[in-house]
């Protein structure tokens, strides 16, 4: 789709700035990105998920893009995101650089917009490029999956690579972790919703901790602990005996 929404008018643009950056390897998308409120309004694209935030599947410029619109943000959030800490939307997007950069799979990133009323935030949204990887973690329990266990040994040491760069994602459950096994016998895993993260020294009780919100059976969680042991130099028996542990104390493993 062209690019087909006037133009803002120099109020508009005063009243409600939008600030945004994007891949540099995107630039053709600028048009669609400084349009994307209007294309949210207007209803564009194909809805792939609603509930507190909204995914969108839109496509410009040959490119299938996943748009995600964050939910209004409290009162106070709308001063925090605004003025004092980054939107959502902006966090996810610079999080997904980092990612690339120390090798730990995300979908693509593209850009991000925020809009705001003066200072306050009103809206943000986070633009990726759409995945290949058709399966979450949660499929290992709801379909047979026969490299499930290269899944959970890719699990482990993406994880592990992850924390040895002094990163721990803090919503780190089956809904966030994406996968499709590969012709050669290996998996692609790609780590979403990456706007919530703990950032510093990542030691050993906290990083098997940061596997508690991943059901598993026992086998499953001895090839994760062997292979994040490994990468990370721990002994392999304490990790896994610690990642059952946190995550036998963990409140959010209901479904599984």
């Amino acid at each position: 789709m062209t690019n087909s929404y006037l133009p803002r008018t120099i109020l508009q643009r005063l009243m409600k700035p939008r600030f945004y950056d994007i891949n540099p390897q995107y630039a053709e998308v600028e048009p669609f990105i400084q349009s994307l409120p209007e294309r949210f309004e207007a209803g564009e694209g194909e809805v792939i998920y609603k509930g507190r935030n909204t995914l969108r599947l839109m496509e410009y410029a040959g490119h299938q893009l996943v748009v995600k619109s964050y939910s209004a943000p409290s009162v106070v959030n709308r001063v925090a995101y605004g003025i004092v800490r980054g939107s959502k939307a902006k966090r996810s997007f610079l999080y997904a650089r980092i990612f690339q950069h120390i090798g730990v799979g995300t979908p693509t990133p593209v850009a991000w917009l925020d809009q705001r009323s003066g200072l306050l935030l009103d809206k943000s949204f986070y633009v990726t490029l759409l995945s290949d990887c058709p399966f979450r973690y949660e499929a290992l329990f709801e379909q047979q999956i026969p490299c499930m266990e290269e899944v959970l040994r890719t699990v482990g040491r993406q994880t592990a690579l992850l924390h040895e760069h002094g990163y721990a994602h803090k919503d780190y459950g089956r809904g966030n972790i994406l996968f499709r096994p590969l012709a050669d016998g290996s998996v692609k895993m790609e780590v979403v919703d990456l706007n919530r993260m703990y950032v510093g020294k990542v030691g050993l009780k906290e990083g098997c901790k940061n596997f508690c919100r991943l059901p598993a059976t026992e086998q499953m969680h001895r090839w994760m602990a062997e292979e994040y042991a490994k990468a990370r130099g721990f002994d392999a028996e304490t990790c896994y005996e610690l990642i059952v542990a946190y995550r036998h104390a963990d409140k959010s493993n209901e479904k599984y």
